[in-house]
C-alpha cells in the first residue's frame, strides 16, 4: 500500500513572530482546520467545545480575541447560514431562496436569493467538524489557512508582500452580510489569499472592531508575504507609513520611494 505523505509542517511561531514585527498586530493570528470526522478534532489537546449555541464569528473570534483552542460541529452553529458557509450543512433550495434576509437584508426575494447564490461556501459533504486556535499554539500544524485581522494600512503592506514576487492582481468581491463567505469561505474553498470587509454579524457577534479587515489565506501565502514584506522594509516601504506631509515638494519622497535602488 502506497503511504501517504504527511502535510507539511510550518514554523508558526516564526510566522507570527515575523507578522507582528512587519506590521504591529494588535490582534491574535489564528489558524482554521477543518476535519471530517469529528474525533480527530476532538484529538486536539486542549481543545474546548462550545457549551451554548454561536454563530461562526464567535468561534473565531474565541480564538484570535480570547486565544482559545475551540473545536465545533454543525450542531453547535446556530443556523444553516454559519454552517454552509463551512461545508457543514447543505446548500440546498431552501438556503439558496434566503427567505429569512427578505424584507431585512434585502428588499425582494430576488435580492435574497442573489445573496445566497453569489456567497462562496465550502461544498457539503466533505467536513463533519471545525478547529480554531492561535497559530502560536501549534495546536492544529498546519492548519488550512490563517486568519489576519489588520488596519488597512497594515493590510496593503501584507498585500504588497504577497505581490513583490510573482505578482498578480488580486480580484476580490463583497457580498455584503455574510462577509465570512468573501474570507474563510472562499479560502477554504480556493486555497487562496481571500479578503474581506467584516460584516454586521462579525462585528456585533464577533466582536471585530470598526478599524479592522480580515485576510484568509493558507499558511504557505503568509510564508510568501513575510518574504516580500522583508524586501520591501530593506527598500523603505513598510510599516508603519509615515506621512510625508501634503503641502511638501514631493519629488524627494518620491525619489526615495519609488526610484531604483
Amino acid at each position: 500500500m502506497q503511504q501517504q505523505t504527511p502535510p507539511e509542517q510550518f514554523d508558526l511561531g516564526a510566522i507570527v513572530a515575523d507578522l507582528n514585527s512587519l506590521l504591529r498586530l494588535k490582534t491574535t493570528v489564528i489558524g482554521i482546520k477543518m476535519f471530517s470526522r469529528v474525533e480527530d478534532m476532538e484529538a486536539i489537546p486542549k481543545i474546548r467545545r462550545p457549551s451554548a449555541v454561536h454563530t461562526t464569528d464567535q468561534i473565531v473570534s474565541m480564538a484570535s480575541r480570547l486565544g482559545w483552542t475551540v473545536g465545533i460541529t454543525g450542531d453547535d452553529l446556530v443556523g444553516a447560514q454559519c454552517r454552509a458557509v463551512i461545508g457543514l450543512a447543505p446548500q440546498d433550495e431552501k438556503w439558496l431562496a434566503g427567505e429569512n434576509y427578505v424584507g431585512v437584508w434585502h428588499g425582494t426575494a430576488e435580492d435574497a436569493r442573489k445573496r445566497q447564490e453569489a456567497l462562496d461556501v465550502v461544498p457539503y459533504g466533505q467536513y463533519q467538524a471545525m478547529a480554531v486556535s492561535p497559530l502560536t499554539s501549534g495546536r492544529i500544524n498546519p492548519p488550512d489557512i490563517c486568519l489576519v485581522y489588520a488596519t488597512p494600512g497594515q493590510m496593503i503592506i501584507l498585500i504588497n508582500g504577497l505581490q513583490y514576487t510573482g505578482y498578480k492582481k488580486f480580484e476580490w468581491g463583497v457580498v455584503g452580510e455574510t462577509a465570512c463567505a468573501d474570507s474563510w469561505g472562499r479560502a477554504l474553498k480556493t486555497g487562496e489569499p481571500s479578503l474581506s470587509l467584516p460584516c454586521f454579524a462579525e462585528r456585533r457577534y464577533g466582536g471585530v472592531p470598526d478599524e479592522e479587515m480580515l485576510m484568509a489565506l493558507p499558511p504557505a501565502y503568509l510564508v510568501k508575504a513575510i518574504a516580500g514584506m522583508k524586501q520591501l522594509a530593506k527598500n523603505g516601504l513598510r510599516y508603519p507609513i509615515a506621512p510625508y506631509g501634503i503641502q511638501a515638494d514631493v519629488r524627494a519622497g518620491m525619489g526615495v520611494s519609488y526610484g531604483k535602488k
